[in-house]
């Protein structure tokens, strides 16, 4: 409600209440996705090896800043106590972050209103002591621009209308999905999610060199999903899901895309694929 950055790091294990605590899974994607009271999306963000986790956890970070949202970050146990060597990368590698604070100009604009947007529907970011702007803020309906409490039906309506197309329009944002082996069309696609990345890849190598025509996706970003992962899917016959869950992600990828078929490969041990 608040619309203000915030990274919340989940790092999964076996559940469900303290379960195999030592454990790892991949059980915590449908509540990250909904478990909140009322429509509220929030991005989610996924690393994938150890190595990655600096890369997830920069763009949490760049998404929460940039789109005044909070972000949840899904790592697992598997990924927390692995390890991997990799080359640190300098500023210039990275891509900026800017937040959108309210500008210097603006700071002498009378008539400060807190949630007043830009063209994509994020709110500014007023620094705490501002002379002039000060405002309250809390947790009950925000009325439009004003961010008065509301109780108006249609103001509520256009405000979970507004913070839904405020994430959606993340995809606009995110690097597009990328192929990790393989051809971008073909009979079979193997698509991954966190700490699979490792053993389906290596899997998808193997099927190579027998001749099969398969490939692989692991996807980061899963709130909202890549602008190009459905175009992507429409290329393969067949896609093959493998979670260390009862069948989560498949389930957001038939409600995303329903034209694609979709075959889950599931499993609950407490370890990784092998």
């Amino acid at each position: 409600m608040l619309e203000l950055p915030l990274v919340i790091v989940d790092v999964q294990r076996a559940g469900p209440s303290t379960g195999m605590p030592t454990k790892t899974e991949q059980s915590d994607l449908l509540f990250a996705m909904y478990g909140r009271n009322g429509e509220s999306p929030i991005p989610i963000v996924a690393a994938s090896s150890a190595s990655n986790c600096f890369e997830a956890a920069f763009w949490a970070c760049k998404l929460a800043v940039e789109h005044m949202t909070p972000v949840i970050l899904l790592s697992d146990g598997y990924l927390a106590n692995g390890s991997e060597p990799w080359k640190f990368p300098t500023m210039d590698d990275m891509p900026n972050i800017q937040p959108n604070f309210l500008l210097e100009n603006e700071l002498l604009a009378e008539g400060f209103l807190p949630y007043q947007r830009n063209e994509h529907l994020v709110r500014k970011w007023v620094v705490p002591g501002t002379l002039g702007k000060q405002h309250r803020i809390g947790g009950i309906e925000k009325e439009l621009n004003t961010g008065n409490v509301s109780y108006n039906p249609d103001n509520h309506q256009e405000m979970t209308r507004i913070r839904a197309q405020k994430v959606a329009n993340i995809a606009n944002f995110i690097p597009k999905q990328e192929i990790v082996v393989g051809e971008n069309t073909g009979d079979l696609l193997l698509l991954g999610w966190g700490n699979t990345k490792g053993v389906i890849k290596s899997a998808t190598k193997t099927l190579l060199s027998e001749g099969k025509n398969v490939a692989h996706v692991q996807v980061n970003f899963i709130n909202p999903f890549p602008e190009n992962l459905g175009s992507l899917l429409a290329e393969f016959k067949t896609i093959l899901v493998p979670e260390l869950n009862c069948g989560q992600l498949i389930k957001l990828l038939k409600l995303a895309f329903p034209e694609s078929t979709f075959v889950g490969l599931d499993q609950v041990k407490g370890i990784p694929f092998k």
